[in-house]
């Protein structure tokens, strides 16, 4: 027997040694990462989903990015920061040389301007975005482009980094409104598109590129559209290298515990730029009373919150900015009960005589469910029968239509930003075109929110954060719109995302940006 088993040991030995020269080089075979997202279509122009913009960002070059895991701005396609003109209205950028799309052709001002009129006249989902801010778009030189805006605004180099602005070939694409080309892309990128195929989406590194090469030779996006558990369960058995987006909360918690007690797979944590947030109707009794927001404002116990609802997998946030940007100010206290109550019968309120508050949230949205479930047993514990939260749950698309018509009294939502500039949590959240502090607003950010918060004086602050170059008098500006906004209680911020990858021990170079962008070329192998 001892003679037998040497034997098949041997002929094992061999015949494993000979499979495994046939066996493809790691650092070749292409890095497989899992994602639960279902791209729309990856034309830059019609792209608004996080899953299209994800792979876009790998696949395209804008004038400015943001330097990885970080909202710090820099050039990118563009050598340098804007030149703006005395009012505000006119930015000079200088472009840079040398770069190819990845069909041959030359990239240049003329390439760059017929990328940004198109994202505006094809009409795609974000083209708002620039509608809204440009007023013309020229080359004025070969390497110069000229922007023309319709109002100042200071933020323009941050929304120039949103990944559906980027430059494609112009003789990849057409201009006209709905010619879109959602299953192609032909851009400036560090990766171009080899195939989409159903639930699978095959990148290879383009041997052109101008900036960083990829440390792999190429990536392959496997698909499990709404479906952690296959997500999970490919993670764990080694079909993907690497998971992001988006695991359930005991899927993260479970691999969070496995990565601590056995070091199986890497865990890679990022602060997230999503915030959930509380609005309040100022339209409707008993929010119109100022001393009824401000209790409510005071029960908040966010960590608390985050523990029961998240896991942990979130950070409280006190102000609708989140901690990842230098203006970020912690203007919302901690919890304090006895004033809660204090204020609660200032405004008239008794445990006979209750304040009651209805709290809407989308029906298909477990943590707005648990949140509105957590504040109305918190109430009912600590606040003696003085302020009655009620929750109410509605269909999403019901829900968000009738967040603007101010049907609700309070609702509970998440913001995810457009691109990373303070003004993104301040400007559609407070400002207003059309209102009085007699009747609220009519149009504007506020009424979109269902807050319908009119304020001259914070209008006027916004008016000037968006026309302000200089940073350090900007962040000032920031710095009063946010004490202005814990005064007035309109919304109370809750908490702000934080965001997951788990990745193979054999895989280093995961970086999670702020922006949930996710960059393929950091990616390889040990």
């Amino acid at each position: 027997m001892r003679k037998l088993n040497t034997l098949l040991a041997s002929a094992l030995l061999l015949l494993f040694g000979c499979q495994a020269k046939n066996l493809p080089n790691d650092s070749k075979r292409p890095i497989i990462l899992g994602t639960t997202l279902n791209p729309r279509g990856l034309d830059p122009a019609d792209s608004y989903d996080l899953a299209s913009l994800m792979i876009i960002y790998n696949l395209a070059d804008t004038l400015y990015t943001y330097e990885l895991g970080s909202t710090k701005l820099k050039p990118q396609l563009a050598i340098g920061f804007p030149q703006v003109s005395q009012d505000g209205l006119t930015y000079r950028i200088k472009l840079r040389k040398g770069v190819v799309f990845h069909d041959g052709t030359p990239f240049d001002a003329k390439a760059m301007a017929f990328s940004l009129q198109r994202f505006i006249k094809n009409g795609g989902s974000p083209s708002f975005l620039l509608s809204e801010t440009l007023e013309k778009i020229e080359p004025t030189g070969q390497y110069e482009l000229t922007l023309h805006l319709k109002q100042p605004f200071a933020a323009l180099a941050a929304l120039l980094a949103f990944p559906g602005t980027c430059a494609i070939s112009p003789a990849a694409y057409q201009i006209g409104e709905g010619k879109f080309n959602p299953n192609k892309f032909v851009g400036t990128g560090p990766y171009r598109l080899l195939e989409i195929t159903g639930d699978r989406i095959r990148l290879e590194a383009f041997s052109h590129y101008w900036g960083q090469k990829p440390r792999n030779n190429g990536l392959l996006v496997q698909m499990y559209p709404g479906n952690p558990a296959n997500l999970y369960n490919a993670l764990r058995t080694g079909m993907v290298d690497v998971a992001y987006q988006s695991l359930a909360t005991q899927q993260v918690a479970k691999l969070q515990s496995d990565s601590l007690n056995n070091g199986k797979l890497q865990v890679i944590e990022g602060k997230g730029s999503a915030i959930n947030y509380l609005s309040l109707n100022l339209r409707m009794n008993p929010l119109k009373a100022h001393k009824v927001r401000e209790a409510i404002a005071a029960m908040i116990d966010r960590p608390f919150l985050v523990k029961r609802i998240l896991q942990g997998q979130a950070q409280p946030v006190y102000s609708l900015i989140p901690n990842t940007f230098v203006e970020y100010r912690p203007v919302f206290a901690k919890p304090n009960i006895p004033l809660a109550k204090k204020l609660l019968a200032q405004a008239g309120f008794s445990s006979n005589q209750p304040a009651n508050v209805e709290i809407w949230y989308s029906s298909s949205s477990l943590n707005s469910s648990l949140l509105a479930a957590l504040l109305r047993a918190t109430a009912k514990r600590d606040l003696a029968g003085m302020l009655v939260f009620e929750p109410k749950s509605i269909a999403s698309a019901a829900f968000f239509r009738n967040i603007s018509d101010g049907l609700y009294t309070s609702s509970v939502a998440n913001w995810y930003p457009d691109f990373l500039d303070a003004d993104n949590y301040v400007y559609p959240f407070l400002s207003c075109s059309k209102g009085s502090s007699v009747n609220g607003c009519q149009k504007g950010g506020s009424q979109s929110q269902g807050s319908f918060y009119y304020s001259n004086y914070m209008n006027e602050l916004l008016n000037r954060e968006r026309k302000e170059q200089d940073p350090t008098a900007r962040e000032k500006i920031f710095i009063q719109i946010q004490k202005l906004l814990a005064q007035d209680v309109p919304y109370i911020p809750l908490w702000q995302s934080k965001d997951y990858a788990f990745a193979q021990n054999n895989l280093k170079g995961v970086i999670i940006n702020p922006s949930q962008t996710f960059p393929f070329w950091t990616l390889e192998r040990k």
